[in-house]
């Protein structure tokens, strides 16, 4: 699917908006909205949450828009989030911080030792959570893991930057994650944990959510092709 035909699909209906005020800046908004099986009026879901981004701000992403004639576009460490409309995979995080409610059931990673993000450009599974215990040699020079002495992926969610067959460079593991001291990241999407956990909890993958992430110029100059919300106040 790509937005460019139609705007979003039907059956996606839970949307999260995140919107900052520039392809610079580090600090963003998300709100989150939701419609109706067969109703296409998005309706506003909990409060505003505050987020920061990629020290570098933001840069195109490989997602379900379609690629942008200008414009930066995100490669691997360059430190921008990226910038786009992605779909909302994979839940993950330490075992106590799986959602209650009516959509515990669904899909959550437990993070542990042998997990591992992998951001080599030249391994196969570049662009993946692996575990190494089902790799007994890794073909990869660099990882990230996914177990971490901070609190940044104590609980979070996978984006869909890059999807299948990734592109060599473009970028790796992108999360919504819990922020660190509400520090910028290294591409990434951060929040409190609080927010994460009411994120975590409000997201139903029967509901194909999807993240929208632009500056606000771009947003208000997509929305109508798009499909997309008006910003809320």
């Amino acid at each position: 699917m790509t937005v460019a035909e139609g705007g979003l699909s039907p059956d996606c209906r839970q949307l999260l908006v995140v919107t900052a005020s520039g392809w610079t800046s580090v600090v963003g908004h998300l709100q989150c909205f939701q419609r109706s099986p067969g109703d296409d009026r998005w309706q506003p879901s909990g409060a505003s949450i505050a987020v920061r981004l990629g020290c570098s701000g933001l840069a195109w992403g490989r997602g379900l828009h379609c690629n942008p004639a200008d414009g930066r576009c995100k490669g691997e460490g360059d430190g921008c989030a990226p910038a786009g409309l992605f779909a909302v995979g994979l839940l993950f995080g330490e075992a106590r911080e799986r959602p209650d409610g009516k959509h515990a059931g669904r899909d959550f990673l437990v993070v542990g030792p042998s997990l591992k993000a992998i951001d080599d450009p030249a391994s196969v599974h570049y662009n993946r959570i692996v575990d190494v215990a089902d790799l007994p040699v890794p073909d990869w020079r660099s990882c990230e893991d996914m177990q971490r002495a901070d609190s940044r992926y104590v609980l979070g969610a996978v984006i869909g930057h890059n999807p299948p067959p990734a592109l060599p460079g473009a970028g790796s593991c992108i999360f919504l994650h819990v922020w660190e001291n509400a520090a910028p990241t290294a591409g990434c999407t951060a929040m409190a944990l609080e927010d994460m956990r009411w994120l975590a909890g409000w997201l139903d993958a029967a509901a194909q959510p999807v993240l929208v992430q632009l500056p606000a110029e771009a947003y208000a100059a997509r929305q109508a092709d798009w499909g997309l919300p008006a910003l809320l106040p």
